[in-house]
Formats: C-alpha cells, sequence, structure tokens
C-alpha cells in the first residue's frame, strides 16, 4: 500500500472519530455516533496490517514490513477475551469503573509504546522526539495510576474520601519537582535509567495527584485523566509519525478539556479546587449518626396516595436507581401518573452518577422520552409549583449543605432544589450518606418522607398500589 492511499485511509478514519463525537453529543445519535466510531477503530487497526512503514532516512528501497505478526495477534485475541465478555457483562452501576480502567490502560499503552520506541531509536532520536516522549511518558503514566484510584475510589475498594496527610501538599509539590527534573535529565542524558526513573515517579504522582479527590468529584477527575490520555496518544503520534494518532489524540485531548471544564462548572469551584480543595477544606463532624435522629418514614401505599393528588411530579435519579436496575419501573410509573393527567418530568443533575451523563444513559436505556428530561438549571425554578418531588438513590445532588456549610466537600456546588418542593419523597436503602460521606439535612426536613428499601421493590409497590386508586 502506498503512502498517499495509507494517508487516506487514516483520513477516513478519522473523520469517523469527528462524526462519532458529534453523535455522542445527543442521546438520541449517541449510538449511531458510537458505531461510527468502532467503525474508525477498526480502519485504523486493520490498515497496519497491509501498510509497510517507511524508513526513516525516507529511501522506498528498504521499508520496514510488519514485524511480530503472531505476537501482535495473539495480543489481539487476549484483548477481545477480555474486553468482549467485560463489554456485555458489565452493569450500569459499574460502568464509571470500566471507563476508568480502559481509560488508564489507553495512557499506560500510549507510555509504554514511547518507551519501547524511544530505546528503538536510541541516539537516532531527534531532541524534539525526546521531548514529546518525555511528555508522552509522564502524562501517560499520571493517567495510568491516577485511573486506578479513580476505579479504587469508585468501586469503595478504598475510602471514596479525600485522602490527605500532614505535609501531603509538601509532598505532591516536590514529586512534580522530581518529574520534572528527570524529564531534563531525560532529554539532556538519554539512556534506559534516566527513563526508568521518570516513569516511577510519574507514576508516583498520579497516585497522589487523585487522593486528595472526594468521591463527589471523581466524575471530574475521570475526564480530566481521559484527557490525559487523549494528549499522550496525540503525542506519541508525533513520536511513531503517525497523523492518525495525532488526530484520534487530539479530539480526545480536546472534548476531555472541554468537558473537564463544563463539570467543574456545574459543581461551581475551579477544577483547582476540585484537585486541592481538600487540604483547605474544614473537617466535618460526622458522628452523629443518622439513625439517632427523627425521620419520617412511610409505606407504598402512602406513597401512592400522595401521588394521586399530586399535579406535578419531578422524579430526580441518582446513583442509587442504577444500583437497583429501576429505571424501567420508573418509566412505568411516570407513564401512569401522565395516563392520570399528572404532569412528570425528570431532573437531571449534570453529575448525578459515578460519570458525566449516567443518568442520561440509564433512562434512555428504559426508553424514556428524551423531552421529560430536564437539565438542572430548567427544572430547579419549577420546584416551587411541584406537589412531589421524588428522589431516587440521589443524595449528594440534593443536599442542602452545598449551600449551607462552608467547608463541607460538596460547599459551592449547584444542587437540584428538591427542598422547594412541598413534599419529597426520599427512596434509600439506608440512612447512609452519599457519596462525598456528609450528613443530608433533607432527610429530616418535616415535608421530607423516607421509603426505605431496594429502589425497584419500592417503586414496584408503588406502581401497584397507584393503579388500585
Amino acid at each position: 500500500m502506498s503512502s498517499a492511499l495509507y494517508d487516506l485511509i487514516g483520513l477516513a478514519a478519522g473523520v469517523c472519530f469527528i462524526l462519532a463525537l458529534k453523535g455522542l453529543s445527543h442521546p438520541k445519535t449517541a449510538r449511531r455516533g458510537n458505531l461510527i466510531g468502532a467503525l474508525g477503530a477498526t480502519i485504523a487497526t486493520l490498515v497496519v496490517f497491509v501498510y509497510v512503514t517507511p524508513p526513516r532516512d525516507g529511501s522506498a528501497a528498504h521499508s520496514l514490513p510488519l514485524h511480530n505478526f503472531g505476537w501482535i495477534l495473539g495480543a489481539i485475541a487476549v484483548g477481545l477475551i477480555i474486553g468482549v465478555p467485560a463489554a456485555r457483562k458489565v452493569q450500569m452501576t459499574q460502568m464509571p469503573q470500566l471507563v476508568a480502567l480502559f481509560n488508564g490502560v489507553g495512557g499506560g499503552a500510549a507510555a509504554l509504546v514511547a518507551i519501547v520506541e524511544y530505546l528503538n531509536l536510541g541516539s537516532d532520536a531527534t531532541t524534539a522526539e525526546v521531548i514529546f516522549t518525555v511528555f508522552t511518558v509522564v502524562v501517560g503514566c499520571v493517567s495510568f495510576s491516577g485511573s486506578i484510584i479513580t476505579f479504587m475510589k469508585l468501586q469503595e475498594l478504598m475510602t471514596t474520601r479525600p485522602v490527605v496527610f500532614p505535609g501531603g501538599r509538601f509532598v505532591i509539590a516536590v514529586t512534580l519537582a522530581a518529574v520534572l527534573g528527570a524529564s531534563g535529565w531525560v532529554v539532556t542524558a538519554l539512556g534506559t535509567t534516566p527513563l526508568l526513573v521518570l516513569a516511577a515517579l510519574s507514576l508516583l504522582f498520579g497516585i497522589l495527584f487523585v487522593l486528595p479527590v472526594g468521591g463527589a468529584d471523581v466524575p471530574i477527575v475521570i475526564s480530566l485523566l481521559n484527557a490525559f490520555t487523549g494528549l499522550t496518544v496525540a503525542a506519541s503520534g508525533y513520536v511513531l509519525n503517525s497523523t492518525l494518532l495525532i488526530i484520534a489524540g487530539t479530539l480526545v485531548g480536546a472534548s476531555g478539556t472541554i468537558l473537564t471544564r463544563l463539570m467543574a462548572d456545574a459543581m461551581g469551584r475551579s477544577l483547582f479546587g476540585t484537585l486541592f480543595g481538600a487540604f483547605t477544606a474544614k473537617p466535618q463532624d460526622l458522628a452523629a449518626a443518622g439513625e439517632e435522629r427523627p425521620v419520617r418514614s412511610g409505606s407504598p401505599d402512602d406513597v401512592a396516595i400522595l401521588l394521586n393528588y399530586a399535579r406535578r411530579v419531578v422524579i430526580v435519579p441518582g446513583f442509587g436507581l442504577a444500583v437497583a436496575q429501576a429505571q424501567h419501573t420508573v418509566r412505568e410509573l411516570a407513564d401512569l401518573m401522565l395516563s392520570k393527567g399528572i404532569d412528570v418530568a425528570y431532573g437531571i443533575h449534570p453529575v448525578a452518577g459515578r460519570m458525566p451523563g449516567h443518568m442520561n444513559v440509564l433512562l434512555a436505556e428504559a426508553n424514556v422520552p428524551y423531552d421529560q428530561l430536564a437539565e438542572m438549571d430548567e427544572v430547579n425554578p419549577t420546584f416551587g409549583q411541584t406537589d412531589v418531588a421524588i428522589v431516587i438513590g440521589a443524595n449528594d445532588v440534593v443536599n442542602p449543605a452545598a449551600k449551607t456549610t462552608p467547608g463541607c466537600p460538596i460547599y459551592g456546588m449547584p444542587i437540584l432544589e428538591v427542598s422547594n418542593a412541598s413534599n419529597v419523597i426520599f427512596l434509600k436503602r439506608s440512612m447512609r450518606p452519599g457519596f462525598a460521606g456528609i450528613e443530608n439535612e433533607l432527610l429530616y426536613d418535616p415535608k421530607t418522607m423516607l421509603l426505605f428499601g431496594d429502589a425497584k421493590a419500592s417503586l414496584t409497590k408503588v406502581v401497584s398500589a397507584l393503579k388500585a386508586l
């Protein structure tokens, strides 16, 4: 295959990636966009097997054929064996963890490729190639180790609260300085030892970078690390002289950066405050257990009666809805209320769940009409005219502490103002705090009724009771 034809095919794959991002910008076209992106990735993978890489000196007489064909096919087979079952069997509640892992693997792979290419080039590497290699190793390793920490937080294999320790900011600053120093060492000295030291320090910095982030802010960090991975892929594309990698990496890096900015704005804080705010946050008194304070609980029949006489109901979904896999049941409840002439809307917070768009994807799975979904800025002014707000598994995104408690992990974050509704129905398994680890005073509001139990089972009983009225 000629170089011109290879570039044209690479351009076609790049166009597929652009169209995929365009499709993913709206729930109605997201599935098609995902398929177009998969097509582009398939084209980009297959074309490598028929393209003969030209040598670095530009002479066509000594073109370099593809080596290690068996190893490559074996690696693809291993990836398919692991990736396909994981993608098919993963629960919606575990999708953010899977995204974090895949993102980390991408960053780590880019770093490994850059290291191998650096070792192959040796003294023939230009200064620009060495600089891009250093950048890829640093950012790729940070993305890899940081993504592992986000996975552990999301999977609750470690505490979801910010992890801070005495002198933490100093340790992070020293580690960053060491990374920069090792980067200069690699550029000036050239050699395997400086590069491995740089990789190890970068992995350490990735861990320290994510540890101070609290659970409620993890979605922002996932988006930021995704942008990091895109940048590493683009940089490795320069090292490998691959225009396609540069296009794909730039798209991921740019979209991830934009999403990170939007997520930070939705949380009502700066990116720096999101990453390092835990070092200046005031300690919270979480000793008082929720069970020791009086709450008003109800039965499915109580909820059904309240809904039957409502004129407007806003449903606020959260991670608990995903855990219970209750999206189809809540759709059934909404359809039943609509048949009774009740105005129904879904209030969607941009960071509800464990990743951006988590609730949109979940409700789309149940074929909830997109025009029933209301974003935070759209639904908040209507809560004052809402008879009943049904909060299903959400906690931090409706917690008044974001407005009333300076120093708490979510202070300053815009929330869904469900406390303005005439009545609040809170579906929870227990009085356990939300992912941010702080108490929700809304649970103790006299107009709040708690319906304890699995969300799907509770909603099924509410549907049956409402049908009987």
